[in-house]
C-alpha cells in the first residue's frame, strides 16, 4: 500500500553525516526521504500530505543503539520486544541491536529467526539481532558465525561477558574475518575484575566496596587489539570507560587497523561519586569511573576517537536491583533517556549537536553497513523531531520499559522527543 506523504516543515534540519544544519522541511514518501531543505514548505507539497509544523524543533536521523538487552527469549519479566521498542521510540531510537545474552543464547540460526519474527510482529522500531561469538556465551567453543550471519545476525558479541581465552578469541576473529563479520567484544579481564562492584580507588575504599581496576579493561583491550593487528579483521570495542583505554585505541587506529569503539551515555555523564550512599541503580559494568575518566571520554567523543554512544540498556527488576549495593545486579535502562542525557554535553558546550548525533546515528549506521543515519534524498525515512531545550524532571513511573532501574531517577533533564518515524510510519508522537 502507498503511504500517505508526510511533511515536517519549519524545522532545523541537522544532518550529522555532513555536519550541516539548515532551516526548512522534510518530505517523506513511501518510506524514504523524497525531498528536504528550504523548498519544502506548506505550499509546495503533494496533495493529501500530512503536515506537521515543527515550530523550529530539530529534525534529525533516528538514533541507532548498538547495545541493548531486549529480554526475549527467556527474560520477558525484565523486558520484551514490545516494551523495549516502545521505550526506544519514545527516546528517538529507531534501530537497536539486540544483545545475545538471552535464554537460550543467540547462538543458533533458529534463535536469530525467532528474534526477527518477534520484532516484526511486536516491535515499533527496527530490531537487529546480534549473535554470540561462542556457544552458550561460555567462551570456549566458537559459534557458527557463517550460518548466523546468513540468518540475519549483524554482529557477534558475547554481550556482558568477556572471552578469557586468547586462542578462542584469535580463532573467532579469524573466522569472522573470512566473512567480513564484525566482532563486538566487551573487553574486561574477568579475573582482575573478580568480585569487584565499583571502580577501584579511594571512593571504593571509603564505601567499603570491592573495586574493579581500570587495568581489567585495558589489559583485555590491549590483548584484543594485538590480535586484531595479527588477524586484520573488523573489531568494535563495545564499551570503554577508562582514559588509558583511549590511548590503546588511538594507537590501533593510527596504525590503520579496522577498529572502532563505543562508550555508554552513563560513562559520558556520570561518575563514581554519583553512587552516593550505595545507590544500586548506579551499579554498572564496566563501573562508573573517576571524573577524570569521564572528562577523557567526553574529549574523545568530541575529537572523534570514540565512534559511538550506546545506551547499554540493561533492565533489571526490583528483586535483583533493590538490594544492598554489593548484592545487586549490574545494569541500568537507557533507551528512553540516552538523547536527553547526551544533550547535557551539548548544553555544556563540550560537544556540538552534529557531533553528538553523528555518534548516535551516522557512525553506528556506517559500522553496521546500514543505509540509515543521514538526512538525504532516497535515504530510509527513519527520523526524529525533538526540542533540545524543553525541560522536564524524569519520573521513572512514566518510562515505557518494564523495569525502572534508571540512574536518572528524578533528574532534571532537557530535550524531549516529540516525533519518531520509522520507514515513513509515525511510531511515537
Amino acid at each position: 500500500m502507498t503511504q500517505q506523504p508526510l511533511a515536517l516543515i519549519n524545522a532545523r534540519l541537522v544532518n550529522p553525516a555532513s555536519g550541516t544544519e539548515t532551516r526548512g522541511g522534510l518530505l517523506i514518501m513511501d518510506g524514504v526521504i523524497a525531498d528536504l531543505g528550504g523548498a519544502v514548505t506548506k505550499d509546495a507539497l503533494p496533495a493529501g500530505a500530512r503536515v506537521i509544523d515543527c515550530a523550529g524543533d530539530i529534525v534529525a536521523p533516528g538514533l541507532i543503539d548498538m547495545r541493548a538487552f531486549v529480554g526475549e527469549p527467556g527474560a520477558e519479566h525484565r523486558e520484551t520486544m514490545a516494551s523495549a521498542s516502545a521505550a526506544a521510540a519514545a527516546g528517538g531510537v529507531t534501530t537497536m541491536v539486540a544483545m545475545p545474552d538471552t535464554h537460550p543464547a543467540v547462538d543458533d540460526p533458529a534463535v536469530v529467526d525467532f528474534i526477527k519474527r518477534r520484532a516484526r510482529d511486536t516491535a515499533r522500531v527496527r530490531v537487529l539481532p546480534s549473535a554470540a561469538i561462542t556457544k552458550g556465551l561460555r567462551g570456549k567453543e566458537i559459534a557458527e558465525i557463517g550460518l548466523l550471519l546468513e540468518s540475519g545476525a549483524v554482529a557477534f558479541t558475547d554481550g556482558l561477558r568477556s572471552i578469557r581465552n586468547a586462542q578462542v578469541m584469535r580463532r573467532a576473529m579469524t573466522y569472522a574475518r573470512d566473512f567480513d563479520a564484525l566482532i563486538m567484544h566487551f573487553a574486561q579481564d574477568e579475573d582482575l575484575a573478580g568480585s569487584g562492584v565499583m571502580n577501584a580507588g579511594e571512593r571504593a575504599t571509603r564505601l567499603g566496596l570491592g573495586g574493579i581496576p581500570v587495568e581489567a579493561e585495558t589489559i583485555a583491550l590491549d590483548r584484543d587489539l594485538r590480535l586484531v593487528n595479527m588477524i586484520k579483521g573488523r573489531y568494535h570495542a563495545s564499551l570503554v570507560s577508562a582514559a588509558p583505554s583511549l590511548e590503546i585505541l588511538k594507537r590501533a587506529k593510527d596504525a590503520g587497523l579496522k577498529v572502532t569503539c563505543a562508550t555508554s551515555i552513563n560513562h559520558l555523564t556520570l561518575n563514581e561519586n554519583d553512587i552516593g550512599a550505595y545507590r544500586s541503580f548506579f551499579k554498572l559494568s564496566p563501573p562508573l569511573r573517576h571524573e577524570d575518566d569521564r572528562l577523557a571520554m567526553v574529549e574523545a567523543l568530541a575529537s572523534g576517537l570514540i565512534d559511538v554512544i550506546v545506551s547499554d540498556h540493561n533492565p533489571q527488576d526490583v528483586e535483583t536491583k533493590r538490594l544492598p549495593f554489593g548484592e545487586a545486579e549490574f545494569g541500568a535502562i537507557g533507551l528512553e533517556t540516552m538523547l536527553s542525557a547526551g544533550l547535557r554535553l551539548v548544553h555544556a558546550g563540550q560537544v556540538s549537536m552534529a557531533r553528538l548525533l553523528h555518534a548516535l546515528s551516522t557512525r553506528p549506521a556506517e559500522i553496521l553497513g546500514l543505509p540509515q543515519g543521514r538526512l538525504q534524498k532516497g535515504a530510509p525515512a527513519d527520523v526524529i523531531r525533538f526540542d533540545p531545550e524543553e525541560p522536564y524532571v524524569l519520573d521513572p513511573a512514566l518510562l515505557h520499559s518494564r523495569s525502572r532501574n534508571t540512574p536518572f531517577d528524578g533528574a532534571k533533564m532537557e530535550g524531549r522527543v516529540k516525533l519518531t518515524v520509522v520507514a515513513g510510519e509515525v511510531v511515537w508522537g
